[in-house]
């Protein structure tokens, strides 16, 4: 009897692809551009159509490429299942579209990224009720369940201020109610937690931003974890209970959520995010490090009016945070003292780049009330505690010296 060796993170995720049969021996799981899958034998494909054998249908619910990398998420998550979609909102798009209804409710941290913010409003508009809490105590969560409520979400560090939900102590009141917990992993990555550890039945990646590092693809995934027990779930359909129960959710977001909506990952960009991920965790590694140098730096700046980052021991859930996490992440955002012009002094860096994005291997800094939280008004940023003069940075592989530099500089004037 032979024992299957167990390797490290980036051991396993470096080697995944050849571990598979992959054409010509390539390391790296060829780009399949091909839109259609052809059979040899008619009842094949019959087969493959009816969920009977594996197999690829139609580019838009799966193609060589994207599964690799699926395959590749699903390793980092320790899941049963991964798909992937275009981008990270389509992602959690995906949830809303397959797994709930009209009349369902969902209690939501209201520390979250805009454009998931935006779409939980959208939801309103559709039958769906939404309850926006304090997640850093399970209690407020815990208070706004109904007998409707259906799912839990909430991010593991919150993008811009970076508050930590209470992930372990909702993961136990999610399981003792029976209620599907989905956490969006973006900030963390698989490196730095996993989800799965404190009952997440389903895990959100936005693909664009650590896991593929560098900027150049758009892309998200949704993991099933293995926790959730699908049977206790009401909107189900039929068609998708002939696997086994702990595939139920999977079939159901890859048929509502890919074949009716269509928010298909392209192979080009699956090809981009898997080869970038081979590096994640050596440079998750860096940008955590330089990202806790660069907040003591401005913690310690007389111009500098407020730093929120995990790592800092003045952090409200630094405690939390040291337990559940690896490291603090790459994202950190502070406030400059009035009279400083946010404007003037972000256009004195040299290496800091103004740009939207996050988890890229350059620093990028942007005024948060200004640019990519100035739809939802005053009175939503300030219930976020999103001041008025935020500005957030997601830290960068650069040296540490000249980071470090950059920023001091430019607060000089």
């Amino acid at each position: 009897m032979t024992t299957k060796k167990t390797y490290g993170f980036t051991t396993t995720i470096l080697h995944n692809d050849r571990r598979k049969d992959v054409e010509h021996g390539s390391l790296h799981k060829p780009i399949h551009t091909s839109v259609a899958f052809g059979y040899s034998d008619a009842r094949q494909l019959a087969s493959v159509f009816q969920g009977k054998e594996p197999g690829f249908r139609y580019g838009r619910q799966g193609n060589p490429t994207v599964s690799a990398l699926e395959d590749k998420i699903n390793q980092m998550e320790g899941g049963v299942a991964t798909l992937c979609f275009a981008t990270g909102m389509g992602a959690i798009g995906a949830v809303v579209q397959s797994l709930l209804r009209a009349g369902d409710h969902v209690v939501s941290s209201a520390f979250l990224f805009g454009n998931t913010n935006s779409l939980w409003q959208t939801v309103t508009g559709q039958g769906m009720d939404v309850s926006f809490v304090d997640a850093t105590e399970v209690a407020y969560v815990a208070a706004a369940i109904t007998p409707a409520t259906r799912i839990v979400f909430v991010e593991t560090i919150a993008n811009p201020r970076t508050q930590i939900a209470d992930l372990k102590k909702i993961g136990e009141l999610c399981r003792e109610k029976g209620i599907l917990y989905i956490v969006d992993n973006t900030m963390t990555t698989p490196y730095l937690f996993r989800p799965k550890d404190v009952g997440a039945g389903l895990v959100v990646n936005a693909l664009t931003k650590s896991i593929g590092g560098h900027g150049n693809a758009l892309g998200g995934s949704v993991t099933d974890t293995g926790v959730f027990d699908w049977t206790q779930y009401p909107n189900i359909f039929e068609n998708y209970k002939k696997a086994a129960p702990k595939q139920w959710g999977i079939a159901q977001m890859r048929a509502k959520a890919l074949r009716d909506f269509g928010a298909s990952l392209g192979p080009e960009a699956a090809h981009h995010i898997a080869v970038g991920a081979e590096t994640m965790a050596l440079r998750m590694d860096r940008t955590c490090s330089n990202a806790l140098a660069l907040a003591t730096m401005l913690q310690a700046d007389p111009r500098v009016a407020a730093v929120h980052y995990p790592g800092l021991a003045s952090h409200p859930q630094h405690a939390l945070a040291t337990d559940l996490f690896r490291s603090y992440g790459s994202l950190l955002s502070f406030e400059l003292k009035d009279g400083i012009d946010c404007f003037d002094f972000l256009n004195r860096l040299n290496l800091a780049i103004p740009a939207s994005n996050l988890g890229d291997t350059r620093t990028l800094i942007i005024p948060v009330a200004h640019t990519i939280f100035y739809e939802m008004g005053a009175e939503r940023r300030a219930s976020m505690g999103i001041a008025e003069s935020l500005i957030r940075v997601s830290v960068g592989i650069e040296d540490e010296a000249d980071l470090l530099e950059d920023f001091r500089s430019a607060l000089e004037g």
